[in-house]
C-alpha cells in the first residue's frame, strides 16, 4: 500500500508541474496567431479591393447601357440626361441618389455624372475614385471612345488601356475619371 501511495504522489507531483503552458509557449502561440490574423486581413483587403473594382466597372457599364437604351436613335444632346436617368430609375442600385434627387454618389462619396456633349457623345464622370480601383477599372475598360483624367491631361483612346496609360491617368490617391462613349 505504501508503494501505491508513493506512486500516486509522484504522479500527482508530475501532473502538478505540467499544468498550463510556459511563458515561451504562450508567446510562440500568440506570435503564430498574429501571423494568421495578418494574413487573413491582407487577403480580405485584396478581396475587397477587387470587389470594389468589379462593382465600379459594373456601375459604369450599366450606366452606359442605360443611357444608350434611353437615347436609342436620338441625339445625346440633352441637358436633362441625369434627371431623366434618375426619373427612369436607370441608376445602378449600388450608386445612391442624393436626397436632393439631383446628384448620384459613388461608394467613396464622390459624384457620378452622366452628361451629354456637343460632339454627339456622352460622358460619365466619376470622382474620388481610389488609385487601385482606378487602375483596375481603366486598364480593363472596353467599349469607350476615350477615358480621361478630370483635367484632360491624360487621355486613353486605345483599348484595352496599357498599364502605363492607366498609371498615368490614375496618379492620385483620389481620382476623377471621365469615360466618353458614343
Amino acid at each position: 500500500m505504501n508503494a501505491t501511495l508513493s506512486q500516486r504522489r509522484t504522479r500527482l507531483a508530475r501532473l502538478h508541474r505540467q499544468r498550463g503552458a510556459s511563458l515561451l509557449e504562450a508567446i510562440a502561440y500568440l506570435g503564430v496567431a498574429a501571423l494568421v490574423v495578418l494574413a487573413a486581413v491582407s487577403l480580405l483587403q485584396n478581396a475587397f479591393g477587387s470587389a470594389r473594382s468589379n462593382q465600379t466597372t459594373e456601375e459604369i457599364t450599366g450606366l452606359r447601357t442605360n443611357v444608350r437604351k434611353m437615347y436609342a436613335g436620338q441625339s445625346y444632346n440633352d441637358t436633362a440626361m441625369l434627371a431623366n436617368l434618375i426619373t427612369a430609375k436607370a441608376i445602378p442600385g449600388t450608386l445612391t441618389v442624393a436626397a436632393d434627387g439631383k446628384t448620384i454618389n459613388n461608394t467613396w462619396g464622390g459624384t457620378v455624372t452622366p452628361a451629354s456633349t456637343n460632339a454627339g457623345t456622352f460622358t460619365i464622370t466619376y470622382t474620388k475614385v481610389p488609385q487601385d480601383v482606378c487602375m483596375n477599372v481603366v486598364s480593363g475598360a472596353t467599349g469607350w471612345t476615350s477615358i480621361a483624367d478630370g483635367q484632360g491631361g491624360n487621355v486613353i483612346n486605345a483599348f484595352p488601356a496599357p498599364a502605363a496609360g492607366a498609371a498615368a491617368l490614375c496618379n492620385a490617391a483620389a481620382n476623377t475619371v471621365v469615360f466618353t462613349a458614343d
